[in-house]
């Protein structure tokens, strides 16, 4: 990995671009969205992949990767937010220009599949980058933790994630530090063997995701559990895996039971119930930053702003 370095903070008056680099989404619902982002005092460019169209992608993987190499060039726009998740950056990270993206650092903002483009940019770039609600989650999730979220864009604070937000379960006790990195469970999956595999050794791994049955996730922790994450980790936060419950295989073990399995067995600090991921509230965690993830307190803390103030 590149020597670590964060983008900037915003200031009023700043342009921060909307792109959708995966699946493609309703355009006049997302413009809605931005509406928080101009009521923080921030002007909005939305990208041409707004109203693309290819199969189940917002584009081309060239005209996805060439907006967002050129949000990244552009020197007016100051953030870069994606609209949605949903499929697809995996196939544009062998077309992003990652010098460019380190001479022109700048706020990158998403999750879900947008996971793979963090574990890219992290690796090849060594940017911060946020794993935060998108555009697409604002017209249905109100709450106000996660529009906090966007006021970090201007008044940058340093992330600290207690059971005032929502009870925790410690599952192995201790504590760990390093850097927090992780995502979707889906797409840190994908990233195996490929030049953007997600480096765990030493840091602290954060996972989600939604929708997959107990024994599709059970396949993917034993995967990241013989690939070594797990081993390699300093500690593993749960956190929330909206709707992964049984449905295809009735007869099945439980979400905890191969949590168990996979993860406890590798005996580091492991906390769960963190609100991040597909869930509400869906609080914004800095990608590459510092952390500390204690049981004891029952606390995940970093140790700085995700952004240069």
């Amino acid at each position: 990995m590149s020597e670590l370095i964060k983008p900037y903070r915003l200031c009023p008056g700043d342009r921060v671009g909307i792109t959708a680099p995966a699946s493609w989404g309703d355009r006049e619902q997302i413009q809605t969205a931005t509406a928080c982002l101009e009521q923080l005092g921030l002007r909005v460019r939305l990208g041409d992949t707004l109203s693309k169209q290819h199969g189940y992608l917002a584009g081309t993987d060239e005209e996805r990767a060439r907006e967002l190499n050129g949000m990244f060039a552009d020197p007016e726009i100051k953030a870069i937010i994606c609209a949605r998740g949903g499929y697809g950056t995996g196939r544009i990270a062998d077309l992003l220009d990652y010098d460019l993206i380190r001479a022109n650092p700048k706020i990158f903002w998403g999750y879900s599949d947008i996971t793979f483009l963090h574990a890219a940019i992290l690796k090849r770039a060594g940017l911060v980058t946020f794993h935060g609600p998108m555009m697409i989650d604002l017209e249905k999730d109100n709450d106000p933790l996660t529009v906090q979220n966007y006021e970090t864009l201007l008044f940058p604070s340093v992330l600290r994630y207690t059971e005032e937000i929502n009870p925790l379960k410690v599952l192995v006790e201790g504590e760990a530090r390093g850097p927090l990195v992780g995502g979707n469970l889906s797409l840190i999956t994908s990233t195996l063997g490929t030049p953007y595999e997600l480096d765990t050794k030493g840091r602290l791994l954060f996972i989600e995701d939604i929708d997959e049955e107990p024994y599709r996730v059970d396949r993917m922790l034993n995967q990241l559990r013989l690939a070594g994450k797990f081993a390699d980790a300093a500690g593993v936060l749960i956190c929330d895996f909206n709707n992964c419950v049984p449905n295809k295989r009735k007869l099945s073990l439980t979400l905890e039971q191969v949590i168990e399995d996979h993860i406890v067995s590798a005996g580091k600090p492991t906390m769960a119930g963190f609100k991040i991921g597909h869930c509400s509230p869906n609080i914004t965690v800095p990608h590459g930053i510092e952390a500390r993830m204690s049981t004891q307190d029952r606390v995940l803390e970093c140790t700085e702003p995700g952004v240069e103030t």
